[in-house]
């Protein structure tokens, strides 16, 4: 089968040292620090053969994700853009759904408690937890010790077939009724970036009361798909804040109710005007600037009349944020990473949400067939009216 494989160089910068869970040569937790002058290679491969838990799937649709773009942008000095791990060469692509076409004895579905069925719709978890360490012991598998990464670490799904253990997998079945096949699929290949910024706003964030404002800095597919849960989840004011008109109006078909250009206007002006002086319970960072945008975010904060505001880092990246402590303490206010996606019921509670109409299918803007996908992550690096371009042709 054809297989989508980034491939770079193992050069690391001088301030680089070595972890303790790093690789020489292989694998290493700050991609930006070592991999050099990234590129694509479409390599033949064998279909992978499923073990006692595993599942063998057919790939239906796999969408091109920021993380692959950086992975394969590179920096003046020719290195990556991606920081965190990585282990290269590797298959990229973890935004998927397929069929199961073959499933070990063990491989049970954790929702029926039975073996997946051949023809079954599925999606996956990105991140490949352990189970034993402590943080996976705690309920935090975001955060596992032992961590490896379809698409980043381990082969991805810029593939026909993927195998993946069992407890990694959703079924995408309660879908089908109201979507219809193709369109079931899809939205599947939507389920983990949903479930990111799901993760970002619900779990990190502490979800909102119906009624609350929050503002969202970023129109990408987190936070298109962000604008789409906390519309579900009853906020009054979704606004949100992005340059590319397309991307604008899109996030206002998806549950925003307000969409703002910064180059326009002070976002921070705006979002105190359109919510009548209040401010927002939810602030997502999901630029990957925060160092430009953090003095909005604190303007929001201060001058808003609302208290506790927790501000949410989603989108991943190697910057400073110039952070006054003051702003915080007297306003109440927190600030949060959120990272993946896996644990307290984030991928069930997309799926279902899905089902009952939360449609984020207008996230996926184009189309393309497996040998368009290097020239694609190279166009998304600049392109920001395309915004969840997704791998449909796998011959």
């Amino acid at each position: 089968m054809r297989t989508v494989n980034l491939v770079a160089d193992w050069d690391p910068k001088p301030d680089f040292k070595l972890g303790s869970k790093d690789i020489d040569g292989k694998l290493t937790y700050l991609g930006s620090k070592v991999w050099r002058n990234p590129h694509c290679e479409i390599i033949e491969k064998d279909v992978p053969k499923p073990g006692p838990t595993e599942v063998l799937i057919e790939v239906q649709a796999c969408g091109i994700c920021g993380s692959d773009v950086h992975m394969r942008q590179s920096d003046d000095d020719g290195y990556i853009f991606y920081p965190g791990l990585t282990a290269f060469p590797a298959t990229l692509g973890h935004e998927f759904s397929g069929k199961v076409v073959e499933c070990g004895p063990q491989a049970i579905n954790k929702r029926s408690g039975k073996r997946y069925e051949p023809g079954e719709a599925v999606c996956a978890e990105e991140m490949i937890w352990c189970g034993n360490c402590k943080p996976c012991a705690d309920g935090f598998p975001n955060h596992c010790e032992n961590l490896q990464e379809l698409g980043f670490s381990i082969d991805g799904a810029y593939a026909k077939y993927i195998k993946v253990d069992a407890r990694y997998l959703w079924s995408l079945e309660g879908l089908r009724d109201t979507y219809g096949e193709e369109k079931m699929f899809l939205l599947g290949s939507l389920v983990e970036p949903t479930s990111v910024a799901y993760n970002a706003v619900i779990e990190r964030g502490g979800g909102i009361r119906a009624g609350e404002n929050v503002v969202i800095l970023g129109g990408g597919p987190i936070g298109a798909a962000a604008c789409a849960v906390l519309g579900k989840s009853g906020a009054t004011s979704v606004i949100l804040s992005e340059p590319s008109v397309p991307r604008r109006e899109m996030a206002l078909s998806m549950g925003a109710t307000h969409a703002i250009d910064p180059m326009q206007v002070d976002v921070a002006e705006a979002v105190l005007d359109i919510t009548n002086g209040m401010g927002a319970g939810i602030i997502l960072e999901a630029t990957g600037l925060p160092s430009i945008v953090w003095k909005d975010v604190e303007k929001i904060i201060w001058e808003g009349r609302a208290v506790n505001t927790t501000v949410v880092l989603v989108a991943r990246a190697d910057d400073r944020i110039p952070l006054n402590g003051e702003v915080l303490q007297v306003r109440r206010a927190s600030v949060v990473g959120a990272q993946g996606h896996s644990g307290h019921g984030t991928f069930a509670n997309v799926i279902s949400a899905m089902s009952a109409g939360m449609d984020v299918s207008p996230l996926i803007t184009k189309k393309i067939s497996i040998d368009k996908a290097e020239e694609n992550c190279i166009l998304l690096q600049t392109d920001r009216d395309e915004v969840k371009i997704t791998i449909t042709d796998f011959e």
